[in-house]
């Protein structure tokens, strides 16, 4: 029997983001026993083991992960190439998965969401809102926007734009610590930690004037990991927050939190959409990615 090797290279795809052969069968629409006869077919094909088998899962052999790349490019080549006989300018669609910040969530995009699906009333938006790290392949996400510095990665990635910064507190607190003047007045002060996979242990405020920058450690005795419970904190009262001014925006009119040291501004944080390496980008992520940075663009403050 003739190995279909365009099917194949679907069929493999799909097992390894999948990571089992049952999940990849039933989002493929195709008996297991295909699924599985198809990977031993395109192993004795190409006289390689692209996948290690467990009773709970398969993994990607060295190989495995070299071929899955290059059968990706070639599936986006195929696909680019058929769309590209169609009309061009055909209204992007699909499932669009994203992940997020709460925050960011929030702030900007639910507030515009319905301008979005008039836009795009063809792409069908899934959002996940998280602060932690996701695998995109893994969890099958399209893209992810992130906040702040960037480990090093495979995945493209596109500035979106930058968030201003303040440091704030609620009127409550302030009333009961004072209000710091300078920079060495925070030896008197708590700080709520904000700590991520790279920043877990040491709670840091960083603030740049006209001619420095400067890190303070500061004392804490809670810390989180999720934005919406940070500014929560912040609100009660339990401590100092450093926190894009967008996100808190109304507090701050409503003086519900205090803008302190304003001589003394936390750096600008860049937001970046994050997507795996293609060598042609989805419409629905690229109509998605112009729209986010149109958003931030306009909500500059």
């Amino acid at each position: 029997m003739r190995l279909d090797r365009i099917q194949a290279m679907q069929i493999f795809v799909r097992v390894a983001e999948a990571e089992s052969f049952v999940h990849a069968a039933e989002t493929l629409s195709l008996p297991a026993s295909t699924v599985t006869n198809t990977i031993k077919n395109l192993e004795k094909y190409l006289q390689v083991r692209l996948l290690n088998r467990t009773t709970r899962r398969v993994n990607l052999t060295p190989e495995g992960v070299q071929y899955l790349i290059q059968c990706k490019e070639i599936l986006d080549l195929i696909e680019h190439t058929e769309s590209s006989l169609t009309d061009t300018m055909q209204q992007p669609q699909g499932q669009l998965r994203v992940d997020m910040p709460a925050g960011i969530a929030h702030s900007i995009i639910m507030p515009n969401l319905k301008e979005f699906q008039k836009r795009y009333p063809d792409i069908y938006l899934m959002i996940g809102v998280s602060d932690r790290q996701v695998d995109l392949i893994k969890d099958g996400v399209d893209c992810v926007i992130r906040m702040g510095s960037l480990k090093s990665s495979s995945l493209v990635a596109r500035p979106l734009g930058k968030f201003r910064w303040v440091t704030c507190a609620s009127p409550e607190y302030l009333q009961k610590y004072g209000t710091p003047q300078t920079l060495e007045d925070l030896v008197f002060h708590k700080a709520i930690h904000y700590f991520s996979d790279h920043n877990r242990n040491t709670c840091e405020m960083n603030f740049v004037d006209d001619v420095e920058k400067k890190i303070v450690k500061m004392n804490t005795d809670i810390a989180v990991n999720e934005t919406e419970l940070y500014i929560k904190l912040c609100l009660d009262g339990y401590g100092i927050a450093q926190l894009a001014e967008k996100l808190v925006l109304e507090h701050l009119k409503e003086g519900r939190l205090i803008a302190v040291l304003q001589n003394w501004c936390p750096l600008p944080v860049t937001v970046t959409l994050l997507y795996p390496h293609q060598r042609f980008l989805s419409p629905a992520i690229r109509v998605f990615s112009d729209w986010v940075a149109e958003l931030i663009r306009d909500s500059q403050i």
